[in-house]
C-alpha cells in the first residue's frame, strides 16, 4: 500500500489516502472495481464524499503516453461519504465504477498502446477538496476486438501506433468528445494500394461499431486519398462458427476497392447496418 495525502488544501495535516484496485485489468462497458483506504490525519475530519474520476491523456504525441496531450475526464461515480474520520482512523470505502462502453484499450497483442488512462481520486472534507495523481488503469478489449485485431494481424498489418484524438466520427453513435485511432501498416498485397489503415472501435450496449479508414495512394494520373467504412458485429461475434480472417480480409477488400467517385454515401455504405458473415466449413 502506497498511502499520500492529496494536493490541495487537504494536504497538511490532512488524512492519508491509498487507492486500491482490484487484480485484473478491466473491459469496456464493464465494471472497475476497488478501495479507497483512508488513514485519518491529526485532527480528525467530517468527509463530504470520497469520488472516483476516469481520466485519459488525449492528442499526446507517437513519442509516448506521457509526451503531452491533454487529460480528459471521461467519468465520474461517488463511492461514498459523509462519516467522520477520527485522527489516525483506517477507513475504507469500496467502489464499483461503470466503464463507458467507448473506454480506450490499453492492452493490444504484442504491442504496449501509445494510451494513458488512469483513476483520480477525490477527496472532499471541511469545504476544501483535493485530488490526487491519477492510478493507472489496464483496459483489454472485448471478445469482438480481440477477434478484428488477431484477423488484422493474421493478415499481415503490423500496428503502427494506437493513440486518443479528439473528434467524433459522423453517422456513428460515438458519445465521447475523443476516439481511439488505431494505425495499421498495410501486409505486401495491399501496400501498392494504402499507405496505411486506421481502425477505430465504437462500443454500444448492444454491437461493436468497427470503423475502418484508408488512406490510399495515388497513381499515376490521380491523387491519394482517404476511403472509410464502417461494420457492425455483436460484442462476442456473430452466434456460430465464424472466419474472422474471411471477415476481415472482406473488409478491408471492400475498403482499398471504394473509389472518390463514390462520395459521401459509400464512405458509410453500411449506415449502422449488421453485415452478413462467413460462416467457417
Amino acid at each position: 500500500m502506497v498511502f499520500k495525502r492529496l494536493p490541495g488544501a487537504l494536504a497538511v495535516g490532512g488524512p492519508t489516502v491509498d487507492t486500491v484496485l482490484d487484480p485484473g485489468a478491466a473491459r469496456p462497458g464493464g465494471v472497475l472495481s476497488g478501495r479507497v483506504d483512508l488513514v485519518g490525519g491529526p485532527g480528525g475530519h467530517d468527509v463530504e464524499h470520497v469520488a472516483l474520476e476516469l481520466v485519459a491523456r488525449v492528442g499526446a504525441s507517437p513519442a509516448g503516453p506521457g509526451d503531452g496531450g491533454d487529460e480528459v475526464a471521461f467519468g465520474r461515480h461517488t463511492a461514498g461519504g459523509a462519516f467522520r474520520l477520527a485522527a489516525g482512523e483506517r477507513h475504507s470505502v469500496p467502489f464499483s465504477v461503470p466503464l463507458p462502453w467507448e473506454t480506450p484499450v490499453t492492452e493490444l497483442p504484442g504491442r504496449t498502446p501509445d494510451v494513458a488512462l488512469g483513476v483520480r481520486t477525490e477527496l472532499a472534507a471541511a469545504g476544501t477538496t483535493g485530488r490526487g495523481d491519477p492510478d493507472p488503469l489496464a483496459v483489454t478489449p472485448l471478445p469482438a476486438q480481440e477477434a478484428v485485431l488477431g484477423a488484422l494481424g493474421q493478415l499481415g498489418f503490423g500496428l503502427r501506433s494506437a493513440g486518443l484524438e479528439y473528434g467524433r466520427i459522423g453517422g456513428t453513435g460515438q458519445r465521447l468528445p475523443f476516439r481511439q485511432e488505431i494505425e495499421l501498416s498495410p501486409p505486401p498485397r495491399y501496400a501498392d494500394h494504402v499507405n496505411e489503415i486506421e481502425l477505430t472501435f465504437l462500443a454500444l450496449p448492444g454491437a461493436l461499431e468497427v470503423v475502418l479508414e484508408a488512406d490510399k495512394r495515388g497513381g499515376p494520373c490521380s491523387d491519394g486519398h482517404d476511403a472509410l467504412s464502417r461494420y457492425t458485429v455483436p460484442h462476442d461475434g456473430p452466434a456460430g462458427p465464424l472466419d474472422w480472417n474471411a471477415l476481415v480480409d472482406g473488409w478491408v477488400r471492400e475498403l482499398v476497392e471504394h473509389r472518390a467517385s463514390y462520395g459521401s454515401h459509400a464512405v458509410y455504405g453500411h449506415d449502422g447496418g449488421h453485415l452478413s458473415v462467413p460462416r467457417a466449413g
